[in-house]
């Protein structure tokens, strides 16, 4: 890539994830805080979320975030239940529903949205949009703040997801350590922003296909970062968490196999160094934040709180994912038969 080019729409809408993050936090705390207050005092039985693409990835760290903070069960529902298949009368009592979305006008996601309110859910929305559609729909709807996106390819509003869903739990948790991170994002976003990932991710120039792995709240980094492979770069990534990749795909691992291993310093970080070593005996050409002799390392922020690990490592992803496409003759601002907002049924 020429050094002197313009970045593409896509890498400077990532690299301005900090400043928005900034912003998301200066607006909007006594509503998560009035939330966290509600649900306290009337904890829901279970969190069901609702979304499709990035923003369903970003509920996927969500998901673990409450379950492991919270002692909540998190089902993902999926928004055809209701739009094709008719499912209106799901008991929804007591229960958390979180729909998450950038344009917040999916004609699926607002029938789900609606179907969980008459099942007797309490409905909060992450939408981007403001004035959207699924704002109205919801009992509590908390904009993420990212601002304009037009780059086909999320970026910053994945990141203010995430953000969004820290903040839930901070808030219904009461937990110290989880409003430090809070404080801490944007200037961990801006470390990670200043780390070069391209230097391992340049010898994926000529891959076919790739396996990303994560787990824990690393899985939805996996998730997202195999899916941004496939809209910008037309290369088939498929993402496993750091235990199922052991149940079958493994089965594909062949010397020169490549593969980017996240993770996080917690009790997953052993398992997936395993797996890691594992990968390393049959050939595969790894890539891995953890470090393990024989992978290439992926560079990290230090000390950077547990929850924040697996955001960080997205957003120095896509401050290089948009090299390897230009290194693989596409343009990241314009995947192939891909369009900003979907509307599915």
């Amino acid at each position: 890539m020429n050094p002197s080019a313009p970045l593409p729409v896509m890498a400077k809408e990532a690299a301005q994830a900090a400043d928005v993050a900034r912003l998301q936090l200066s607006l909007g705390d006594d509503a998560f805080a009035e939330l966290g207050e509600r649900l306290r005092h009337h904890p829901p039985r279970f969190v069901v979320t609702c979304a499709r693409g990035s923003s369903d990835h970003a509920a996927v760290y969500g998901k673990y975030l409450i379950e492991t903070t919270l002692g909540r069960a998190v089902a993902s529902v999926g928004p055809s239940v209701a739009s094709i298949y008719g499912a209106h009368a799901l008991d929804l009592r007591d229960a958390l529903f979180i729909a998450v979305s950038q344009s917040g006008r999916s004609p699926d996601l607002l029938k789900m949205t609606e179907a969980a309110k008459a099942g007797g859910a309490l409905v909060v929305g992450f939408v981007n949009e403001p004035s959207a559609p699924l704002a109205s729909l919801c009992d509590v709807s908390l904009p993420l703040g990212a601002g304009p996106e037009k780059s086909v390819a999320a970026t910053k509003s994945y990141l203010l997801s995430g953000l969004a869903f820290l903040r839930l739990v901070a808030h219904w948790s009461a937990d110290a350590k989880l409003r430090e991170a809070v404080a801490a994002f944007p200037e961990a976003l801006e470390s990670a922003r200043a780390l070069d990932w391209w230097p391992a991710l340049e010898t994926l120039t000529n891959a076919q296909s790739l396996y990303v792995v994560g787990r824990g709240s690393g899985l939805g980094a996996a998730l997202e970062l195999a899916l941004k492979l496939k809209e910008t770069c037309r290369l088939h990534a498929e993402a496993f968490s750091a235990a199922e990749v052991l149940h079958g795909p493994l089965g594909l691992v062949r010397p020169g196999f490549p593969v980017i291993a996240l993770g996080q310093e917690d009790g997953s970080a052993e398992g997936t160094r395993g797996v890691v070593r594992r990968m390393l005996e049959l050939g595969a050409d790894v890539r891995s934040v953890l470090p393990v002799p024989g992978a290439v390392p992926l560079p990290t922020v230090p000390g950077v709180p547990l929850a924040l690990a697996p955001l960080c490592q997205v957003q120095s992803f896509y401050l290089a994912v948009h090299r390897l496409a230009t290194a693989r003759g596409l343009d990241p601002d314009a995947p192939a038969h891909l369009r900003k907002v979907t509307e599915t049924v």
